[in-house]
């Protein structure tokens, strides 16, 4: 894998920078886009784009969190502002409205997208580009998505396909949990295999290969919402996110949110025991005591791990947690709760469902299906989600 200390990959934003497109630069311009969506000097994007096409941005958007990534939790809407520095209109898409309205189309002919992914099905940002599209095709305007990287490379795939019966605002189409493809490369399968219909570009970035990770980019990391600090968050986190549908601590309220995780009633000694079936590669699984300031268990003493990756290539992050949310359930059936609605605008099924995509492994893992048995149930899906993404790779 290549290991690098200088910026070895130019984002979108900046290949746009260096070369507008002559048509979409003389139109009047929206951007989607948040506080992390800078370049490598950590210029924003909005400045950026008014630099190179001057008095043609005319709107900004936002996704969940809002523009400045203050909104620390699930369904804390943000509303519509206007931009300190430009003075031009905030349109909020995770407010009152999830999907851009004629209205706010009306303000613009392109629509640029620049907004970091994290590789993970129920990240939302990826579905308000998704409804950017199929807004975008209803009202006739121009998408152009500047490219970023995936966190968790481009290689590895992992986990089962969402069912339609579970379709929501973290997760509306069939990709595994860590689908392996880039903001750029997922709206180009959506809005094909879905058939969204937009008027779609892609400036992909430049230097960016598909083996590499975060820490091999030579970017600098810009947290895209508040419980994302830093690319070791977003190597845990397609796993640790299940912990959000059930009442075990995922970290929010401490300095390492997802890293972290936890109950007043775990015994680390009886959970370290039932894992020993089940291969965790490239973790380990470090037994301590933590205080949340916020959130679930707030100001009580949590026994729990911080879940360290030792071997980036290796590490499953899927299987670590359902091996451990196996183990939760099975050792304390009467203090282990899931949470109930609503999540994520969706009032009537259970959370953890719509996390994990489908409800039947969650019934597998209650009737303690193996792991490994589980993984092999969804192998031949998975298999060939990976084949159909490849006829959207931008990256060798």
């Amino acid at each position: 894998m290549p290991k690098t200390s200088i910026q070895a990959v130019k984002t979108g934003i900046e290949q746009f920078a260096a070369a507008p497109p002559p048509g979409p630069a003389r139109k009047r311009l929206g951007l989607l886009c948040n506080q992390s969506s800078t370049d490598a000097a950590y210029v924003h994007s909005r400045d950026i784009v008014n630099r190179v096409c001057p008095g043609r941005l005319t709107c900004l958007f936002s996704p969940q969190h809002g523009f400045f990534a203050d909104k620390q939790d699930n369904m804390i809407e943000s509303g519509h502002q206007r931009d300190p520095v430009t003075d031009i209109p905030v349109f909020s898409l995770y407010g009152r409205e999830r999907k851009p309205t004629a209205e706010m189309l009306d303000n613009l002919d392109v629509l640029l997208i620049d907004l970091p992914d994290v590789g993970t099905r129920v990240y939302t940002f990826i579905y308000t580009v998704a409804y950017c599209l199929e807004a975008a095709a209803e009202q006739d305007k121009q998408v152009i998505i500047l490219d970023r990287p995936n966190p968790l490379g481009g290689t590895a795939v992992e986990g089962n396909l969402l069912k339609d019966e579970v379709r929501s605002f973290v997760g509306l189409y069939p990709i595994p949990m860590r689908h392996g493809m880039t903001m750029g490369e997922l709206a180009l399968f959506f809005n094909n295999e879905y058939e969204l219909g937009a008027d779609l570009t892609v400036i992909p970035m430049n230097g960016w290969q598909r083996s590499m990770l975060f820490c091999d980019t030579g970017l600098p990391w810009v947290f895209p919402s508040p419980n994302m600090p830093s690319p070791a968050t977003a190597l845990v986190y397609p796993g640790q996110v299940i912990w959000e549908g059930t009442n075990i601590s995922e970290g929010r309220g401490t300095t390492l949110p997802f890293e972290l995780f936890g109950a007043p009633f775990f015994n680390h000694a009886e959970l370290i025991s039932n894992l020993a079936g089940t291969p965790l590669p490239g973790a380990v699984l470090r037994p301590l005591v933590f205080e949340p300031t916020a959130n679930k268990w707030r100001n009580e003493q949590c026994h729990g791990f911080h879940l360290h990756v030792t071997d980036k290539e290796k590490f499953k992050p899927y299987r670590t947690t359902l091996a451990l949310l196996q183990a939760v359930i099975k050792l304390y059936p009467e203090k282990f709760q899931y949470k109930e609605p609503p999540y994520e605008y969706e009032y009537e099924k259970l959370p953890l469902d719509l996390i994990i995509g489908d409800p039947r492994i969650r019934q597998a893992l209650e009737q303690k299906t193996p792991i490994l048995e589980l993984e092999e149930s969804w192998r031949q899906e998975l298999r060939e989600y990976d084949l159909l993404r490849r006829k959207y790779f931008l990256y060798d």
